[in-house]
């Protein structure tokens, strides 16, 4: 399904490039926004306004659908409950809290106090 929105949103970004780079240009930042061609008739500008509209429309909707399908499958998760948080092996060591059984038991597992500071040594 989420393929499927994607293909589509990704031809409706292409043909609202299009439709904004057909329109003609309203002044003068390159100096070729004046005189007459062939798509300088009020009946084109208002077609080529009302695609860019429904366009743009349909981009806006096409985004919000993919947001929503990104966070279907979306859990809420805790970093205080669960296992550690580095993913292992199959067969590695057990960390070095235990178990694993979340933050807050391997700091009550650590309750020994640490010895007094050292002092480096030169070498």
């Amino acid at each position: 399904m989420q393929h499927v929105v994607i293909v589509i949103h990704l031809m409706l970004v292409v043909g609202l490039i299009g439709v904004v780079l057909l329109q003609r240009s309203e002044g003068g930042g390159l100096g070729i926004g004046s005189g007459g061609g062939f798509m300088s008739s009020r009946g084109t500008s208002n077609v080529l306004t009302r695609a860019t509209a429904v366009l743009a429309g349909l981009f806006f909707v096409t985004s919000l659908v993919l947001s929503i399908l990104a966070g279907v499958d979306r859990k809420p998760a805790s970093i205080l409950q669960g296992g550690s948080g580095a993913p292992q092996a199959p067969g590695a060591p057990a960390p070095l809290g235990g178990a694993g059984g979340g933050v807050l038991d391997t700091l009550r597992q650590q309750s020994e106090p640490p010895g007094p500071p050292q002092a480096p040594r030169s070498q």
